[in-house]
């Protein structure tokens, strides 16, 4: 009985060695291809693609004109990959647009492995451009005078360079109005919101004036409305006179020394 038990036991030792070889086999055929351990392989050359060198321009433009959205780019004109290979690839651009728009005309260099390539010496690029980004757009009518409320809304995606007034999905909080009526369907625009007033023309505010330590609180009449940070005309109802005060919460404006 004893001989069996050892048998067994030598026979499951070697099944368990078998099935660890297996998996290591398994491993090695998985990771084919792969740079083995150790010293890094030296890097190969490769040729430039046209779809690499519209992604580095993409990269760059976005990061220069801090774009928010999807940038994409397409060349006019058709564009020939440098006639040789390298390890590494650098697209610089020397001069940039004055603004972004839905056409740009760029300078770039193209450089192989440090060295600029002949053919793309200072070169004049012209660039097809789109600034995909996702927009508000009216779910329902909506009344001018309403607070700015995101759940009568919908966001659509437009083309920023085409559309550029839209109103983008970020923008819009509880200190916004519907500055205008808004029909259903319709793309909303910076025109129509505006900063909710917390002071309004003719009401009578608290106005606090601050030097130092000092503290000083008084009834005053507002001349204009202004939203949060705006300055305000005011005016004492004793002396007559006007003077000009930042709006800081509802019906009350703040003055400085």
């Amino acid at each position: 009985m004893n001989l069996l038990r050892s048998i067994l036991s030598l026979l499951a030792l070697a099944a368990s060695v078998a099935t660890v070889r297996a998996d290591a086999n398994i491993t090695v055929l998985a990771t084919a291809g792969t740079a083995p351990a150790g010293p890094a392989a030296a890097p190969v050359a490769a040729p430039f693609t046209r779809e690499q060198f519209i992604a580095a321009l993409t990269r760059d433009l976005a990061a220069h004109f801090n774009l928010e959205g999807e940038l994409q780019l397409d060349l006019v004109r058709a564009w020939s990959a440098p006639a040789r290979a390298a390890t590494t690839w650098e697209v610089s651009v020397l001069e940039y647009p004055s603004a972004p728009s839905s056409s740009m005309l760029v300078r770039v260099r193209v450089s192989a492995d440090g060295k600029p390539v002949a053919s793309s010496v200072d070169a004049g690029v012209i660039l097809r451009a789109s600034l995909w980004r996702d927009v508000w757009a009216a779910r329902q009518p909506i009344t001018a005078g309403s607070a700015f409320d995101p759940s009568v809304l919908e966001p659509r995606r437009v083309d920023l360079f085409r559309d550029r007034d839209a109103l983008p999905a970020a923008a819009g909080d509880r200190t916004f109005i519907f500055a205008r009526a808004v029909s259903a369907g319709r793309m909303l625009t910076w025109r129509d919101i505006a900063r909710r007033p917390l002071v309004k023309k003719g009401d009578v505010v608290e106005v606090s004036a601050t030097s130092g330590l000092l503290l000083v609180t008084m009834k005053a009449l507002a001349m204009e409305n202004g939203a949060q940070g705006d300055t305000v005309t005011v005016r004492n109802p004793e002396s007559q006179k006007n003077f000009a005060a930042i709006v800081v919460d509802e019906n009350r404006v703040q003055v400085r020394f």
